[in-house]
């Protein structure tokens, strides 16, 4: 949706949801841009006219020669030392290790623990154990929630002679700030076993502008929300009964009965879809702070009346894990049903997909790109030439990049100028920055 004249910012920001019955009112707004422009434009021809030919004669007399054409691997150099607001070596602040790190044994679910000072990591004894830690642990995983907890006894499993243990002290009311103490052997003789809700994995594993079609089970988490039988927005499964999108979707038709809203999961080809099919919105519960103005906070949670069947084709992705850092450059990837060429000519009916380079947001605020629009609760990813992109249809979908064999929630899917237009990559809202607004959203809720 454009929101604006040109003459109001760098560029129309276009919003990325399927524009559906507001093609008219967008309509009336360009020709009302377009008759304030009218008198403008004429009167500044004249000018361009003779700017121009002043120009090709500058260059023609006092230029020695054309400069060469920027290389791939030069442009993003190349884009910062031209840009205000953009540097050529962009500072990082050094990630300082944890205190303490958690992992979950996939084979035996074993919980354990690794310290700074510490060789390896630890088995955690079950003295002083409770599950508000196991809460804690899991969602520092990037798990929505706990499912299951117990103390294993040590006769019972398998360890190497040379296994040491974690103890978890008393002294501290905190939770995953405790002190940790090792120990070569658990008093109780017995050690935590952990389950998390299940997330980011691919079974089935072997609007997207200059992407490829999707086989079934490829992103098992990606959903899509329609309004009656019409597709409105992508969305990403967190659990059987909670996916997430961007709340300008909803705000768009924030009239719309809550009885129409369908989300339809383990979906390629909407030519399956019917009416009055797919699983029932119960709630929507957008980001208080959401701006329409400026896209800020751009996310909404969707909780649903049935939950979800969950198979090889239907999945949760994962939330970023505590202190994850995806640096740019990272390769992740965006899918969707949105519109397939930057003209917005053509939806896709075939689920796309495509990967798409994390971008440092002080590259795209710069006077570039979009001049300070990204606010700290955005990110931003794409490509300089603007190959590949997000289009209108695929708003609210996930921007996921991988970790090992799992996949994380990165972004999802907002806005941007136009689509695959060349210095105007997607803009996603920052999955990171909504990890407590998510959790505390949905711990009271039954899943």
């Amino acid at each position: 949706m454009e929101a604006q004249c040109s003459e109001e910012g760098p560029g129309p920001r276009i919003l990325r949801a399927d524009p559906g019955n507001q093609l008219q009112l967008i309509s009336q707004a360009r020709r009302w841009c377009s008759l304030r422009r009218g008198c403008a434009v004429l009167g500044a021809l004249g000018l361009l006219a003779g700017a121009g030919v002043g120009s090709w004669l500058l260059v023609l007399y006092l230029w020695p020669a054309a400069s060469p054409a920027i290389s791939g691997s030069l442009q993003v150099e190349e884009m910062t030392l031209s840009c205000s607001g953009a540097s050529s070596e962009e500072a990082l602040l050094p990630l300082l290790p944890k205190t303490v790190s958690f992992r979950i044994n996939s084979e035996n679910f074993l919980l354990e623990v690794q310290g700074r000072a510490w060789p390896g990591w630890l088995l955690v004894c079950h003295e002083g154990w409770n599950p508000a830690l196991g809460v804690r642990i899991c969602q520092s995983l990037g798990h929505l929630r706990l499912t299951h907890h117990k103390g294993v006894s040590l006769s019972d499993i398998k360890f190497n002679s040379s296994q040491k243990f974690a103890e978890l002290s008393p002294r501290l009311g905190g939770l995953l700030e405790e002190v940790w103490q090792p120990r070569d052997n658990c008093t109780s003789g017995r050690i935590v076993s952990l389950k998390c809700s299940e997330c980011g994995a691919r079974p089935l594993a072997s609007r997207i502008v200059g992407g490829q079609a999707v086989a079934p089970g490829r992103w098992p988490w990606q959903a899509s929300v329609t309004l009656g039988s019409r597709h409105t927005c992508g969305g990403s499964v967190l659990s059987p009964r909670w996916v997430v999108t961007a709340a300008h979707c909803m705000h768009s038709f924030r009239l719309s009965r809550l009885s129409s809203w369908r989300v339809h999961a383990g979906l390629v080809s909407h030519n399956a879809v019917r009416p009055y099919q797919g699983a029932m919105v119960e709630k929507i519960i957008s980001h208080p702070f959401y701006s329409a103005q400026s896209h800020d906070y751009d996310i909404t949670l969707l909780q649903l009346r049935t939950p979800l069947n969950f198979s090889d084709t239907v999945g949760a992705v994962c939330l970023p894990a505590e202190e994850q850092h995806f640096p740019r450059g990272s390769q992740c990837w965006v899918s969707g049903w949105g519109h397939t060429n930057p003209s917005h000519t053509h939806s896709s009916d075939t689920l796309q997909d495509t990967v798409v380079p994390l971008l440092s947001t002080q590259l795209c605020n710069s006077s570039c790109m979009y001049s300070g629009a990204l606010t700290p609760r955005m990110l931003c990813a794409g490509y300089l030439d603007g190959k590949a992109d997000a289009c209108q249809g695929d708003s609210g979908g996930p921007l996921v990049c991988p970790d090992g064999d799992t996949w994380h929630l990165v972004g999802v899917v907002s806005w941007g100028r136009g689509c695959a237009e060349p210095n105007h990559p997607g803009v996603y809202a920052k999955v990171a920055e909504f990890k407590d607004w998510i959790h505390d959203t949905v711990q009271d809720s039954i899943f």
